[in-house]
């Protein structure tokens, strides 16, 4: 047996050693670069996308590590701590600019305009506390103040526990797989793809900018709203399954939970993920599928009590990735199909019909060039039922047709000074805007008066 856990010792110890001999000389958070010893350049492309070593570190619980421990052991000699001598933290700051095509509405007085152009500064500041916690055991936890909304609190959470198995003999021929344990708080934050919502392109972009009406539950309308436990294995560096359960955890407002929060989701929610991956030379080609069954209470004034609406997402992805040592190119894409049924919705009356769908397609394409410059060019489409109350005319955020049709794309240049540096400059154009093109909203605003130029200073220490 003690032979056996050295072969698994070493075999995982060559395996990260090697992806990391591919990569050119995590998460996307300087604590891991503190732990490990390693520059970001091992786990990321550009941050926050991950090569298939940083990948391997997610999947294998944070706790790759090659700094001093403070160790602890019984009187069977066998371990009881095991912490890192330098707590791996780290900050992350952004400042941002904002224009659109064409100035909002006051908000206050009638017939004005706001200011045409927005610094936020901070958009962000986030503290990290990134990596091993124990033997198996380690965690990503962010804590961010949001300029826009001015409030401080939990963002993106995972905890993990990852443990390492091998079948078919204590040999170099023995399949080798991770069985692992999630505790997050945003559904897909805990994937190691870019293809999932949570970490999908765009990575950043504007908070004050107007954004469509209509988005799947699984496409960020959850995170940090849920708390989910769920387990995941990962065999063979192939093929990822995963199952977790999601309830409710909203935090702010009233509590215990009443009618002022609004999109509570009841009892538990199964969130699933598949997908192969197949890694060559310097490339690597995944296939997934994933999705979530949910039920939710509107909120918004009504009890979160009796019926729910039902929703039912379904997902499948794709993402190939080439790392050369001058050259990235990187390929993502992500299908989101999703069926309502809106059974609070029509008793409350927030909707006109029983049943609605939405399908969502993304598509991104990404090059850089030594890690120094590069850029991204997206398209994006939401499609869906129209619903004369669930989409109804309002200024700006409504939909004159009742139409949660929304497309455009989103153009992005980077640059990178140094690997925790990035200055950025996005561009966002709509072709229709919930529903059209012209007068989407009926109050005279067109698609193009949301185009959004974003310029943002993103620094990681």
């Amino acid at each position: 047996m003690k032979e056996y856990r050295s072969f698994v010792h070493v075999y995982w110890t060559v395996t990260l050693g090697l992806w990391l001999g591919l990569s050119a000389p995590a998460m996307a958070v300087p604590s891991f670069a503190r732990q490990t010893g390693m520059a970001c350049a091992a786990c990321h492309t550009v941050f926050p996308e991950l090569t298939p070593f940083g990948r391997e570190f997610k999947l294998n619980g944070y706790v790759l590590d090659n700094i001093k421990q403070i160790t602890g052991t019984d009187i069977h000699d066998a371990q009881t701590l095991a912490l890192n001598s330098i707590p791996p933290l780290s900050l992350m700051a952004q400042v941002s600019y904002t224009h659109t095509g064409k100035a909002l509405p006051d908000s206050a007085l009638p017939g004005a305009l706001a200011k045409d152009g927005e610094v936020l500064f901070p958009d962000q500041v986030s503290l990290f506390y990134a990596g091993k916690i124990a033997n198996e055991l380690g965690a990503f936890l962010q804590m961010t103040y949001d300029g826009a909304a001015d409030h401080f609190g939990l963002d993106n959470t995972d905890i993990r526990y990852a443990h390492h198995l091998a079948f078919g003999g204590p040999d170099a021929n023995a399949h080798q797989l991770i069985v692992g344990v999630t505790l997050n708080n945003n559904p897909a934050v805990q994937d190691a793809w870019n293809t999932t919502p949570a970490w999908g392109f765009p990575y950043s972009g504007s908070s004050v900018a107007p954004g469509p009406i209509a988005s799947a539950q699984i496409d960020g309308r959850l995170g940090q709203s849920v708390a989910g436990l769920g387990v995941y294995t990962w065999i063979d560096d192939h093929l990822y399954a995963e199952i977790t359960a999601y309830t409710a955890a909203v935090v702010g407002g009233a509590h215990p939970l009443d009618s002022t929060q609004s999109n509570v989701v009841h009892g538990l929610s199964p969130y699933w993920r598949l997908l192969y991956e197949q890694r060559w030379d310097r490339n690597s080609l995944s296939l997934g599928t994933y999705g979530m069954q949910t039920k939710v209470h509107p909120g918004n004034g009504t009890a979160l009590q009796g019926v729910a609406d039902e929703y039912k997402d379904a997902a499948v992805d794709a993402q190939y990735q080439f790392i050369g040592e001058n050259h990235l190119a990187t390929f993502l894409a992500t299908y989101i199909h999703e069926s309502q049924t809106l059974n609070a919705s029509i008793i409350d009356q927030f909707a006109a019909n029983p049943s609605n769908n939405l399908k969502t397609l993304k598509l991104t394409a990404e090059y850089y060039y030594q890690r120094k410059i590069g850029g991204s060019l997206g398209y994006f489409s939401t499609t869906g039922t129209s619903d004369a109350l669930l989409y109804a005319a309002a200024p700006v955020v409504g939909s004159a047709n009742n139409s949660p049709n929304s497309n455009g794309y989103i153009a992005e240049v980077n640059y990178l000074p140094w690997l925790n540096v990035k200055l950025q400059l996005q561009y966002i154009g709509y072709e229709k805007f919930n529903g059209l093109k012209v007068n989407y909203d009926g109050t005279g605003r067109n698609a193009s008066d949301n185009n959004t130029l974003y310029a943002l200073v993103w620094l990681n220490y």
